[in-house]
């Protein structure tokens, strides 16, 4: 696959494929820690990504042996209560969140607090058979803080999520795929590739209808029952006078491809 690389920056780099992009943390010298430059440079490139209609599915990725960690402890320890609440860690993290491209984790190594948290936002997880997923921020006396403590157990239930979390329990790729966690686990040396597939089939498909498709099983995830249908009824209305949808069922009948 061919990827032109875009722009390099000292912490987070973008290449572009054909519909499709990459971001890559490169801060291996700090574990691929999120502290807040990178945090706010990953956010930043997120969003202008997700505002260019050209860019149809993101790759995000870290270093063969640390996809991303959490916060850097020394920034933390300068961080006022307020700050924390709702100052710009909080507001990047949001933004992270507010993300409608597809999003796939390409994850190998450790991948660990933040990077965890990161990982669990992403739509679809790709992880090597050396990855490891852990929240241990219970051992510097914090608690999981961009959203760790309701994503897990969503992921994995809560008995394992209660394990992770209080007792720093960390799952390699084989539980992370039985429990939930992982999409899909490769060998070591596919990790990437097999991501940028992922992304590369995604962004073949019809925008509009994949963002409403995101859309709609996160609202599963975060909203009843019924309340999760009528948000998926919505949607479906939406795609359903979609120009794609118009043009794919016409070729459909047609016995063409759209």
């Amino acid at each position: 696959m061919n990827w032109g690389k875009l722009t390099a920056v000292d912490s987070v780099i973008v290449d572009r494929g054909d519909g499709t992009a990459l971001l890559t943390i490169s801060n291996e010298t700090q574990r691929n820690a999120l502290s807040d430059p990178v945090l706010a440079e990953l956010s930043q490139k997120l969003a202008d990504l997700d505002r260019d209609p050209a860019t149809r599915a993101i790759v995000l990725a870290g270093s063969a042996k640390v996809f991303a960690s959490g916060a850097d402890i020394r920034a933390l320890l300068e961080l006022r209560p307020l700050e924390a609440y709702g100052g710009d860690r909080a507001q990047a993290w949001e933004s992270i969140r507010r993300v409608r491209t597809p999003l796939v984790a390409a994850v190998s190594g450790f991948c660990l607090g933040g990077g965890c948290e990161l990982a669990m936002i992403a739509d679809i997880v790709v992880a090597s058979e050396t990855s490891k997923f852990g929240l241990p921020e219970t051992m510097l006396g914090l608690i999981p803080g961009a959203g760790g403590t309701q994503m897990l157990p969503r992921a994995v239930g809560k008995a394992v999520a209660m394990d992770m979390i209080l007792t720093g329990r960390l799952l390699d790729a084989g539980e992370a795929h039985r429990f939930g966690l992982v999409s899909r686990v490769t060998v070591p040396d596919d990790w990437l590739n097999v991501a940028q597939e992922v992304a590369t089939t995604i962004a073949a498909r019809p925008a509009v209808a994949q963002r409403l498709a995101k859309e709609a099983v996160q609202q599963a995830a975060e909203a009843s029952l019924s309340s999760g249908i009528a948000g998926e009824r919505r949607a479906f209305t939406m795609a359903f006078g979609s120009d794609d949808a118009i043009e794919g069922l016409t070729a459909f009948l047609e016995k063409r491809s759209p």
